[in-house]
């Protein structure tokens, strides 16, 4: 991903982030600093191994004891796709069409 889209994607992220979004943070970097999930650059390198296109959209959850990664890519087609990505493995557990 070129730096430039990467730092606009990091900036819009934070920018829609809601207030609870502190607590949400420590405990993301928590879960980070404990190895509960790998940082978003191994993230993102899985996701387009597994699903070719641009990451417009990233959202971190916490889902039945486990971290997930939600990734909204829209492919070279134009078409957009839902992917949910195991935090910690980086196995990609869900891919959905979105169109």
């Amino acid at each position: 991903m070129p730096r430039p889209f990467r730092f606009l994607l990091i900036a819009l992220m934070l920018a829609a982030v809601p207030a609870q979004a502190d607590s949400d943070g420590e405990r993301a970097r928590a879960a980070l600093e404990r190895g509960e999930i790998r940082p978003l650059d191994a993230v993102l390198a899985a996701a387009k191994t597994a699903v070719p296109g641009d990451v417009v959209a990233v959202d971190l959850k916490h889902d039945d004891g486990r971290w997930l990664y939600k990734l909204r890519i829209l492919g070279a087609d134009g078409r957009r796709r839902d992917v949910k990505i195991d935090a910690r493995s980086l196995k990609v557990i869900d891919d959905d069409d979105d169109d």
